[in-house]
């Protein structure tokens, strides 16, 4: 069974381009009510490919919006609440946290583990 590092990645872009689809579709979900619940949005997802794709953040975005993000903003983007921006704090709070954990973990293994564990033939 493949996992998300082995599965394909003809299948893998086909997944991405159903979700960036997705989204676009969805110009009612707020990017900072996905912030709040999910910790990334549109803008998150557009700087991943700028950054996997050796892009310009603008042109990255502009892949996920399906045009310029500032058209998008004009024509979907409503005022956030203070309840919203609120939710979104607590949740970014959240990604740092968990980035941290994983570079602890990246710089702890496997030097951690005894010799016995990550060799198996000392």
């Amino acid at each position: 069974m493949p996992t998300l590092d082995t599965l394909d990645d003809a299948v893998a872009a086909k997944a991405f381009r159903r979700l960036v689809r997705h989204l676009r579709h969805r110009s009612d979900a707020q990017n900072v009510d996905l912030m709040g619940l999910a910790g990334f949005c549109r803008n998150c997802l557009g700087d991943w490919v700028a950054e996997a794709g050796g892009l310009s953040k603008e042109e990255g975005r502009e892949i996920v919006y399906g045009m310029p993000y500032a058209e998008w903003k004009a024509r979907h983007q409503v005022e956030a609440t203070p309840d919203q921006l609120e939710r979104m704090e607590e949740s970014v709070k959240r990604n740092h946290v968990e980035a941290l954990l994983d570079d602890a973990l990246d710089d702890s293994f496997p030097a951690s583990d005894p010799p016995s564990m990550t060799d198996p033939g000392r």
